[in-house]
């Protein structure tokens, strides 16, 4: 019996491994970006020291990890992966976001953390849509690192509208009072993980309730960071 060759979601070329999800070409891809703050994740001289913009005001995380900006073709992979009902492209993705933590680890030291947290969906939507894409992220993540990944750190207790449809003055509104925390992360080391960081007003309220409650210290990691 004849099987189906596993393809690149990419180019569509044949893959010696399947559950790396792109080729090396697509990967190497994927994954070269130019300089960005490695605080805020947005365009710096240096990826090695934080730029003018955090070291004014800096953000509630210390450090933020991106595979790349919101641009073709990650922009269109984080889209499929979160509208279009393909959970199948989760783990090719997270595998991205693990190359990227590795390299930072390389490139500015960076620490791992303790646990891992994905920013929770609320239940309606979640129903809707079948899943957690960030959730979704995070389990994987979480294994090959071999950190903890807590499933139900965070509940979504306000149904909010959609970020994308909202400017960032509302995006800040829309999400005010919207998480709760429901286990006690007093001095832990975490990571918040996201698909998509845009004005970082979600990562914004979810660090300062982690922070709020006690936690040591935070990173946020996410597919893409709109530039």
């Amino acid at each position: 019996m004849l099987t189906i060759p596993a393809l690149c979601w990419l180019c569509a070329s044949p893959l010696a491994l399947a559950q790396h999800g792109f080729c090396s070409c697509c990967t190497r891809a994927l994954l070269k970006s130019a300089p960005v703050c490695p605080r805020c994740g947005l365009p710096a001289l240096s990826s090695q020291s934080p730029c003018g913009r955090c070291i004014q005001k800096p953000p509630l995380w210390q450090h933020m990890v991106a595979v790349g900006d919101y641009h073709a073709p990650l922009k269109t992979l984080a889209q499929r992966l979160k509208f279009r009902q393909t959970p199948a492209l989760a783990a090719p993705l997270a595998r991205l976001m693990l190359l990227r933590v590795h390299q930072a680890r390389r490139e500015r030291a960076l620490a791992l953390p303790e646990l891992l947290v994905s920013v929770p969906l609320h239940r309606r939507r979640q129903w809707r849509r079948g899943y957690n894409q960030s959730a979704l992220l995070a389990q994987p993540l979480a294994h090959w690192l071999g950190c903890r990944y807590e499933t139900r750190a965070l509940t979504r207790i306000k149904s909010t509208a959609l970020q994308h449809r909202l400017s960032a003055r509302l995006r800040a509104r829309n999400l005010k009072n919207a998480f709760q925390l429901d286990l006690a992360l007093k001095d832990r080391h975490i990571a918040i993980v996201d698909d998509i960081v845009t004005t970082g007003s979600t990562a914004t309220e979810v660090a300062r309730l982690l922070k709020r409650c006690g936690a040591a210290s935070l990173q946020v990691w996410c597919l893409c960071r709109t530039l």
